[in-house]
C-alpha cells in the first residue's frame, strides 16, 4: 500500500506535463514554414522547435498567412507570399480557436485536455500544491482520528479511499473536479501513510522495529519508480492514472484481516481484546504457553482507579488534542525540534529532487534514479539506527546535508558531473534523515497521542513540500539561494537534535508523564497502572514469548 502512496504523491510529474504548443488557426493549413524549413504537417516542425520565443508561419486554404506564437497569433495584412520574416502590418488575435500541441511524447495530459497554458498556466502549476495541501490536512485529521477510534478502522477507510478516489480522478470531467478529487485522494493517502507508521511501530518489537519501519519508506520509493515505468509505457493521462490506481486493489482486498494493535487496546482499557490479539500472535509464533496480560500487569481495578485519580493525564476518558504536544516544557521543546526536522527533511528532499530533474537525458530514467537513490539511504539509516541510535544517526546526516549544500555552492557551474554527484549525495543524506524521523517521532511520544504526533509532523513536512517550489524559484535572485536556505535549516535542525532523548532499546511509552521522562532516570506512580505501562507490558510479552519459544526448542 505504501507503493500506492508513493505513486499518487508523484503521479502529477507526468500528468501535468506541458508539451510544445502554438495557437491554432481558423481554417485548414496547406503550408508551414519554420525558419528555413517548410512542411505540410505541423508534426514535422516540433523537432526543430527549441525556444518558446519561436513562431511558426502557416498559409491557409484561402491564402491567408498567419504567424503562430504560443499565446497569440498574427494575421499578415496584404501579403500572399509565404516567407518567415515579415515587416509589414499585422493584426494580433488571441488564441480563441484553442491550441495545437506536440503529441510526440504524450498523447494527452491534463494540460492538453483543458488548455492549461498561457493565462491558465497557473492552474497547472497549482496541481501539486493543492495535492500537498490535502496531504497536510489528511495527516492531522486521520492522525487524530486514529488515536480516537483505532488504527485499524482508519487503515481500512484510507486504503479503500485511495483506490476509489484514484480511479475517480481518471474520470473527472473538468479541471476543478480533477483538483477536488485529487485533494481527497491526497487526504486519504497521507492519512494511511501516517497511521501505517504508527501501526508498524506498535506491532513490531524493539529488535526489528527499525527495519520494519524502513520497509514502508522503501516501498514508497518503489512507488516513485513505478510512476517512471508506467509513465514510460502509457502516454494518455487518464489511462496512466487508472494503471497507477490499480496497484492499490490487492491491499484493499486483504486489509480487512488486519487486527487492532494491542497498544491501542490497552490504552483504551480493552484488555480482553488485547489478550485475544496476543494469543493469536503466540499461536502464529508457535509459543505453547502464551502470557497473560492480567498477570503481567498484576494490579487490581481499584489501584488503577486510585492512580488515575492522582494524575489526570493518564485517564483514558480524556480526549487528547494537539495541545498535548505542548504538555510541559520538555514535551514542547521536543515537539518544536521534531517539527523543524520534519520541515527541513521535506524541504531538502524536494529541493534536491527538483535539482536532480535537470540531470539531462531521459526524463523517465531521471525520475527512476530519484526514487532508486533513496533505497540505499534507508539501508544506511536502518544500520545506523540499530548500531548508533536514532539521535546519533539523525544528527550527523542532517549536518552532512548542510555541508553538502555548502560544497554545491563552491562547485563551478561548468563542472556539471560533479554538481550532479553532489546533488545526489545531498539527496542521500537528507533521505536518511527523512526516513528516520517517522520512527523516531513515533518512539518519542506516548500511545495516547502517537498518531497525532506523527500526523502533526507530517503536516509540517507538507508545509516544507509546499514551500520547496517557491524556494527553487529564488534561483532568479541567486542561483544557489535554495541550497543556502536548506543548508541553514539542516544545520540548525542537526544542532537541536542533540537535545532529543535517545529511544534505541527502550519500550514505547503510553502516558505523557512517561514520555516527558524519556532520557531521565525518574520514576512515577504511573508505572503501576496497566495503561501507563502498556509499552513495558508489550515488551514483556515479547520477551516472554521468546523465552517460551526457546524452551520448546
Amino acid at each position: 500500500q505504501a507503493i500506492s502512496c508513493g505513486i499518487h504523491y508523484l503521479a502529477s510529474v507526468f500528468m501535468a506535463v506541458t508539451p510544445k504548443f502554438v495557437c491554432s488557426v481558423p481554417g485548414n493549413v496547406t503550408s508551414i514554414l519554420f525558419n528555413n524549413s517548410s512542411s505540410s504537417r505541423i508534426e514535422d516542425i516540433w523537432t526543430l522547435w527549441t525556444s518558446t520565443k519561436n513562431y511558426i508561419v502557416v498559409q491557409l486554404e484561402n491564402g491567408e498567412i498567419w504567424e503562430l506564437d504560443q499565446c497569440s497569433r498574427s494575421k499578415r495584412e496584404g501579403s500572399l507570399y509565404l516567407a518567415y520574416e515579415y515587416s509589414g502590418n499585422k493584426s494580433v488575435f488571441s488564441c480563441s480557436d484553442g491550441y495545437i500541441y506536440d503529441h510526440t511524447k504524450w498523447k494527452s495530459t491534463i494540460v492538453t485536455e483543458w488548455d492549461l497554458v498561457c493565462h491558465r498556466e497557473w492552474l497547472a502549476k497549482l496541481t501539486q500544491p493543492t495535492f500537498m495541501l490535502g496531504v497536510l490536512l489528511g495527516a492531522v485529521i486521520f492522525g487524530d482520528m486514529a488515536d480516537r477510534v483505532g488504527r485499524r478502522y482508519i487503515m481500512w477507510f484510507t486504503s479503500t479511499g485511495q483506490f476509489l478516489f484514484g480511479i475517480a480522478v481518471a474520470f473527472t470531467f473538468d479541471y476543478y473536479s480533477f483538483v477536488i478529487i485529487r485533494f481527497l485522494l491526497a487526504m486519504v493517502s497521507s492519512g494511511y501513510l501516517v497511521v501505517v507508521f504508527v501501526y508498524v511501530t506498535e506491532y513490531v518489537g524493539i529488535k526489528a522495529r527499525t527495519w520494519a519501519s524502513m520497509h514502508v519508506h522503501a516501498f514508497f520509493a518503489v512507488g516513485i519508480m513505478v510512476v517512471a515505468l508506467v509513465g514510460f509505457l502509457v502516454r494518455t493521462w487518464w489511462i496512466y492514472q487508472i494503471f497507477l490506481s490499480v496497484t492499490t486493489l490487492p491491499f484493499v482486498l486483504c486489509c480487512w484481516m488486519l487486527p487492532e494493535t494491542p497498544f491501542w487496546l490497552l490504552s483504551e482499557g480493552r484488555y480482553e481484546e488485547a489478550q485475544k490479539v496476543v494469543n493469536v500472535m503466540a499461536r502464529w509464533n508457535k509459543v505453547s504457553t502464551p502470557c497473560k496480560i492480567s498477570e503481567l500487569c498484576s494490579i487490581q481495578q481499584d489501584d488503577l482507579v486510585r492512580c488515575r485519580t492522582g494524575d489526570n493525564d493518564t485517564s483514558t476518558a480524556k480526549k487528547h488534542s494537539i495541545l498535548d504536544l505542548f504538555y510541559n516544557w520538555h514535551i514542547a521543546r521536543r515537539t518544536i525540534t521534531v517539527w523543524l526536522i520534519w520541515f527541513t527533511g521535506s524541504l531538502g528532499y524536494y529541493v534536491f529532487s527538483l535539482s536532480s530533474v535537470n540531470l539531462g537525458g531521459n526524463e523517465y530514467l531521471n525520475l527512476f534514479l530519484i526514487g532508486a537513490v533513496e533505497l540505499p539511504a534507508y539501508v544506511v539509516a536502518c544500520i545506523g539506527m540499530d548500531k548508533l541510535g536514532r539521535r546519533n544517526t539523525l544528527t550527523p546526516f542532517l549536518i552532512s546535508s548542510a555541508v553538502i549544500c555548502a560544497l554545491i555552492m563552491l562547485i563551478p557551474q561548468d563542472f556539471s558531473i560533479l554538481s550532479v554527484l553532489a546533488n545526489m549525495a545531498g539527496k542521500f543524506a537528507i533521505g536518511v534523515a527523512f526516513g528516520l524521523i517517522y520512527l523516531y517521532t513515533a518512539e518519542l511520544y506516548p500511545t495516547v497521542i502517537r498518531s497525532l504526533a506523527v500526523g502533526s509532523g507530517s503536516m509540517m513536512c507538507r508545509v516544507g513540500s509546499i514551500v520547496a517550489p517557491f524556494c527553487v524559484y529564488l534561483t532568479s535572485v541567486w542561483i544557489f539561494m535554495p541550497q543556502l536556505l536548506v543548508g541553514i535549516m539542516a544545520f540548525l535542525s542537526g544542532m537541536l537534535t542533540l537535545m532529543l532523548p535517545e529511544t534505541l532499546g527502550k519500550p514505547l511509552t503510553n502516558t505523557l508523564a512517561e514520555a516527558a521522562e524519556l532520557g531521565t532516570n525518574k520514576n512515577s506512580c504511573l508505572g503501576k497502572s496497566p495503561p501507563a505501562q502498556s509499552g513495558a507490558v508489550l515488551e514483556k510479552i515479547e520477551m516472554h514469548s521468546q523465552e517460551s519459544h526457546s524452551t520448546d526448542e
